[in-house]
């Protein structure tokens, strides 16, 4: 088991959901942390919880990924002693509406595309150079079952996870050779924040997604997460496919009744 302490572990919308839970978990095993989201002082907040409890070094700043020449220069004007990422954890990501695709709306589409995938490609463009450089570094997408499956009225949204499973695929392929790895965890049914998100602050609507089962948790999330983060240097978990119990895929869902 690799050890993370003293690691530099970058998280990308580290306010909420799996992206606090992952600086968490990784707080706990003593890794210093980039936190990076659109809510600063959700961030901030979070960095000083895990000093008090952890005493974790935590580096954070103001980022929408979904603004390459922010994320460019953000990156770029990290100071010398936080540069040396270990691990990239690209979780920065959204859905948004749950419509047949003729009539949804496109506003949702480009609010996806350019966080999903985009954000993505602009973090990972700017982290993994450094990693090639200094012959060592972890990539960990993501990505959800719904980069393995389609579903209806999720199109676009199922769209932007395919394209995270090219990518983390493709750039596996890229780095072979380098000393850097990448994984993809892909989760199913997770209660965070997700779903209000994608129904547009909707807290009833959302509820119901996760009606009669247990979901998954932020927290088991990270774990997962974390577990690709510590194999050894000659082990790597390409992808990781976790759901709840009562999930067999995207269509097949047990839920108790009332």
């Amino acid at each position: 088991m690799e050890s993370l302490k003293n690691k530099i572990v970058f998280i990308t919308g580290a306010s909420a959901g799996i992206g606090k839970a992952c600086a968490e978990a990784f707080a706990e095993e003593g890794a210093k942390l980039i936190l990076a989201a659109r809510r600063i002082s959700k961030i901030e907040e979070l960095a000083s919880s895990l000093k008090e409890k952890f005493g974790t070094e935590s580096f954070t700043f103001k980022l929408d990924v979904r603004d390459r020449k922010e994320v460019e220069k953000s990156i770029s004007a990290l100071p010398e002693s936080w540069k040396a990422i270990d691990i990239l954890v690209n979780n920065a990501g959204l859905g948004r509406g749950l419509n047949k695709l003729y009539e949804d709306d496109v506003d949702g589409w480009e609010e996806m595309i350019d966080t999903n995938i985009k954000g993505l490609l602009y973090v990972t463009r700017s982290v993994v150079p450094g990693m090639v450089e200094r012959g060592s570094g972890h990539v960990i997408n993501l990505g959800s079952i719904a980069g393995h499956e389609a579903y209806p009225k999720g199109s676009v949204y199922c769209a932007t996870k395919h394209a995270v499973a090219a990518i983390t695929r493709s750039l596996r392929m890229d780095l072979l050779g380098t000393g850097v790895r990448v994984s993809s965890v892909d989760p199913g049914m997770v209660e965070t924040e997700f779903s209000i998100v994608r129904f547009n602050g909707d807290e009833q609507k959302a509820k119901e997604v996760y009606k009669g089962l247990t979901p998954l948790t932020g927290k088991d999330i990270a774990e997962a997460i974390q577990f690709c983060a510590t194999r050894p240097p000659h082990a790597n978990i390409n992808e990781m496919i976790i759901m709840p119990s009562a999930q067999a895929n995207a269509f097949v869902i047990h839920r108790e009744s009332e």
